[in-house]
This record gives C-alpha cells, structure tokens and sequence, in this order.
C-alpha cells in the first residue's frame, strides 16, 4: 500500500491535516488483507521525527520514507518531492530484499510513486484515486465562482488533473469507490470502463454494528447527552460543510427548542486556516442564537467512536463534496439514521427514505426540513435505523472489500503470489 501524505499511523490523529478517511481506509484494508495470507507494507512519508518503521499488526507494517524536509506538506503540492520519496522506498527495498506481488497507490501523490515503484519492480500496480481532480474543480467553480481566481492556488487543479490523467491511463487496474466515480472518470479522462473497477470502501462489522435501546440510552447517559441529538464528525476543512450544517440546524431548534448538535470536528492544535473555520461556526451559531445548542468535542478515538454513533439520533454527512463518505457508512452500520450530502457518491447506492435521507447541504432549507423530520418522526426513525445497518452489512464489510480486490487483481496476472 501506498498513502505518502498526511499523518499515516497505526492509530492516526484523525482531524489532523489530510488525515481522514483515507487513512482508515488503507489502514483496514490492510488488516483484512493480511487475513487472506499477504504481509503487507503500507509506505508512506517519513517527516517530524517519526519512526522509519511501525508495526500496526503481525503482518501489517507502516514503512516511512522522507522527502521534501521534515515539514508538513499538503497533498496539493507533495508531488514535487514524490521522485525524491521513490528512490529512497526503491533504496530500501533493495537493502532489505524485499518482494512484493502487487502495489495498491491511494489518492493522485501516491498514484505517481506507485507507477513509478510498479514500473520498477515489474510488478501490477492497482490505483484508487479516493477523490477526482475535475469533479472536485467543477464541484467548486459551480458553489464558489466568486472565489474562482484562488483556486489554481490553493487546489492545484491543473497539475493534478494532468498527472492523474497519466496515472489512470497507465496502471493496471483503476478502483473507483462509486459509481458516479466511474462515470466521472470515463467522461474527464478518457478511461474505458473495462480497465476500471467499482469497488466501495468498508467498515469494520466487528466495532460498527446497533445495540438495543436499553443499551443505546445507557451510552447516551454515559455520554451525558439529553433530548434530541444530531451528531456529525469531520475534518475542519472548507469541503467537509460544517458551515452549511451549523445554519441549517438553526431551523431544527426553531421547532423542537431541546435539539442537541455534537460535533466532533478534530483536534486542538489547529492551524491558521482550521481555526478560521472554528471560529466560523461559532459566529453562525451565535447569530442564530443556537449556541447553548451545539457541543464541540475533540478527537474521539477508534475505541469509543461506535458509542458515539450509536448515541446520536441522527447523523449528518453535510459535505460539499464528497467522493463517498465511510462515516455514513460507520453511522448506518452502528444503527443510526443518517442524511447524506447529494455533493457526494454514497447517495447512488441508497435508497432515499428506506437506507437514509439525501439534501443538498447549500440548500438551508432541504437540510433543515430533513433533519426535522428525522427528528420528529419516529417511524421514520426506526425504519431507516434498520434497513440502513442491513444495507451496510450486504455491501459494506471490509472483508467483502478485501475478498474483491483481492480477485481483481489476481485476474490481472498469473504471476501474482498468494
């Protein structure tokens, strides 16, 4: 495996700078992997002092390469160090004799070292782009045009869509997560279908599963948590759409006064731009008048979060843009209702009103109006909760995941080792 930005660990600091989903998301897959008979080394990028190697399970290891200095650098622009990150893995690779049967790259910095190592080794190389650089550019244009000129800034659009554009046509085989991702791909690449596979992300079936009512309240009074609660956890970052999620509550509380809004949205130390969102939020909440309403909590660990879907009553994905969205996954798995963001593609494979309900979270209304209801409406309540964790359980489990990839990939080669 291959994920070289952000903070790759064994237990992440979810929250932290390009530190979400994907990492779970590499991490257990990984792990279930490993079930099937590989040992499996996920390389990344050495930077702040941390270890060259760590174990995360007897036959699941991080490997750790620097490049580009010790600092922190954000996904847009690690690219530039990547050739610099390959030929000290390839260095490494020799020293230790090394082998491996096939590279699985996650997100476009990664796809080019990937390529790079795949071409090397001589070995197949698997891509899973997690996010697409011109839906995201199209995504952004469209909600922002006034903020047009900053984006090549910010974003890097035009490199990023030139080199994955490379990458999905070179690799050996391209996982999409969705299916709006395939048809994404086909249309602004130029990649056929038949060299692309779908593929969703996973949960955990062995954290992420209901508990009775008896048991649910216990937690809620563990927790501390009274009248009705919306829960949400994210990055603070601009696409996740905490902003849109804070005003839109305000018309909950306009109808049921004791609604309750947790958001577990990272971790203390933020940066100048996260905490310009931070504050963001509480000026929202504060003009409507919602602030006694809305509780922030920091990072909440791998161990506990279960208990804290499970607490909640209902659950928001409130993205700009999200290219899946394995917390709603997490949320439905655990037995919770859930809202999904129609700026995403997990809203494809659901069926709104049985599995979960879908709004556009730039629309105040449609989210305020379906977060009411989810709220207000018991039946509603009880049949998404139920339908939902039977959806997860079908479709969702990393060893299903796993079992999948696992198949396509030996069908890439014969000379695949097991």
């Amino acid at each position: 495996m291959i994920s070289t930005h952000g903070y790759v660990a064994a237990e992440p600091p979810l929250g932290a700078p390009d530190t979400g989903g994907q990492v779970v998301y590499v991490l257990e897959l990984s792990k279930k992997i490993s079930h099937f008979g590989y040992h499996v080394d996920i390389w990344t990028r050495k930077f702040e002092g941390q270890p060259e190697v760590e174990e995360v399970d007897d036959n699941v290891r991080i490997i750790r390469m620097p490049c580009g200095g010790e600092e922190f650098i954000p996904k847009e622009y690690l690219y530039r160090s990547i050739p610099e990150w390959v030929k000290n893995a390839q260095n490494y690779i020799q020293r230790n004799g090394l082998s491996y049967s096939f590279v699985n790259s996650h997100y476009w910095d990664a796809g080019l070292a990937g390529q790079l190592l795949s071409e090397q080794l001589e070995i197949p190389h698997v891509h899973t782009p997690h996010s697409i650089g011109s839906w995201k550019k199209a995504q952004m244009l469209t909600d922002y045009p006034e903020d047009a000129d900053s984006f090549e800034e910010k974003y890097n659009f035009t490199e990023r869509i030139a080199h994955e554009t490379r990458i999905y046509r070179t690799c050996d085989l391209l996982v999409a997560t969705t299916p709006i991702q395939v048809d994404k791909i086909q249309e602004d690449y130029d990649v056929s279908h038949t060299d692309m596979r779908m593929i969703p992300p996973g949960y955990d079936d062995n954290r992420f599963f209901p508990v009775g009512e008896s048991s649910r309240q216990a937690v809620r009074s563990r927790l501390g948590w009274e009248g009705p609660t919306v829960f949400a956890v994210s990055r603070l970052a601009e696409n996740k759409g905490l902003d849109l999620l804070v005003d839109a509550f305000s018309l909950v509380v306009e109808r049921i006064p004791d609604a309750r809004l947790v958001l577990a949205i990272g971790h203390d130390d933020r940066s100048p731009s996260e905490q310009a969102i931070f504050d963001k939020l509480q000026k929202i909440s504060k003009e409507a008048g919602t602030e006694d309403n809305i509780e922030y909590l920091g990072f909440i660990s791998d161990e506990d979060l279960p208990d804290y879907y499970r607490a909640g009553d209902l659950f928001v994905l409130s993205s700009r843009y999200e290219p899946f969205g394995m917390t709603a996954i997490e949320a439905m798995a655990s037995g919770t209702p859930c809202i999904v963001t129609v700026n995403g593609g997990l809203y494809r494979v659901l069926e709104y009103g049985v599995h979960a309900l879908f709004a556009d979270p730039f629309d105040k209304l449609e989210l305020g109006i379906n977060m009411f209801e989810a709220l207000h409406y018991p039946a509603l309540r009880d049949r998404l909760k139920l339908r939902a964790a039977q959806r997860a359980r079908a479709r969702f489990t990393w060893t299903g995941i796993a079992q999948r990839l696992l198949n396509e990939v030996e069908n890439l080669t014969d000379v695949v080792n097991r």
